[in-house]
């Protein structure tokens, strides 16, 4: 038997910005805001909330689907996340799953240059991979629980 387990790697988490305002018809460009976008909670909330939020597709599963999707997004300057589009897809629904919570995140803090929010664009990867439901390091914890737990505790291989 195989239980699922979404593994998130803050290590490739990137952000950068996208526009920091307006001079005259053109938007200024900056790569480094003052203060980073914020997911409420931090990000170990952030990859609480894609625990609970992001299934592992039947059919991804069915098939032995492993992998990381690659999903890009903007965080805008009220917070909310806009422009969902996935980098790289595993297939089998991966990138629909990830797609559909991440549009559904709720506001984030966004970052800030000189004091004043900006829009800015962040990367996250988030790794499907099929984990044997008798490991002794996960037995009697729920699905959220068992990924978390790889999440702080990568396998070594």
């Amino acid at each position: 038997f195989l239980a699922t387990a979404l593994l998130f790697v803050s290590s490739a988490v990137a952000a950068q910005v996208d526009s920091v305002g307006t001079d005259g018809d053109k938007e200024t460009v900056c790569f480094g805001p003052e203060v980073d976008p914020e997911f409420p909670g931090g990000m170990d909330s952030l990859y609480a909330y894609l625990c609970r939020n992001v299934s592992y597709p039947a059919e991804a599963r069915d098939s032995n689907i492993t992998g990381k999707v690659f999903v890009s997004f903007t965080i805008e300057r009220d917070g909310s996340v806009t422009n969902v589009k996935i980098l790289r897809d595993i297939g089998g629904g991966c990138g629909a799953a990830v797609v559909e919570a991440v549009k559904n995140m709720p506001r984030w803090k966004p970052a800030t240059l000189y004091g004043k929010p900006i829009r800015m664009q962040f990367s996250l990867p988030v790794n499907f991979s099929l984990e044997d439901e008798e490991d002794p390091e996960t037995a009697g914890m729920t699905r959220e629980q068992k990924c978390l737990y790889r999440f702080l505790h990568p396998r070594k291989r």
